[in-house]
């Protein structure tokens, strides 16, 4: 069963040595590939099977309900979501920024097929509620030999 994983390209080398890090910011080149890793961001979710679907918790702060967009096709789930921030405030000098702002995306495989047609959706404080029925094997027929 292939269930979502998250990367930290920098992760690994910062676990063996924990000054790593640090060491690259004192000079100044940190990798691009981090650098963008940092800044997107990141949707967690918990998924839950039950007999006869799967739920899906998301967490999508600050998003519009308009501009998330989900879809299913056999077993990938795929999420996409436009983060628009407003950057209208051109008081002061900006020393830092964590805030994400762009369009993220998450991609994940179930074990059974999901049924697309009677999929569900609900987004409600931040959080992103998917309802996926397993679809139905077809359904076998017992052949007596005689």
């Amino acid at each position: 069963m292939a269930l979502p994983t998250t990367w930290n390209p920098v992760g690994p080398l910062a676990r063996i040595d924990p000054f790593f890090d640090e060491w690259l910011n004192g000079l100044g080149v940190r990798p691009a590939l981090a650098k963008e890793y940092e800044r997107a961001m990141e949707m967690r979710l918990d998924v839950r099977e039950d007999e006869d679907h799967y739920s899906v918790l998301i967490d999508l702060p600050g998003v519009k309900k308009t501009d998330i967009d989900v879809s299913v096709e056999g077993h990938q789930v795929s999420i996409r979501a436009e983060v628009n921030r407003d950057k209208s405030d051109k008081k002061g000098k900006q020393i830092h920024s964590e805030r994400f702002s762009g369009q993220a995306y998450r991609s994940f495989r179930l074990p059974l097929e999901i049924d697309g047609e009677k999929a569900t959706a609900a987004y409600d404080g931040g959080v992103l509620s998917l309802n996926l029925p397993k679809k139905n094997a077809a359904s076998g027929k017992r052949i007596s030999v005689g």
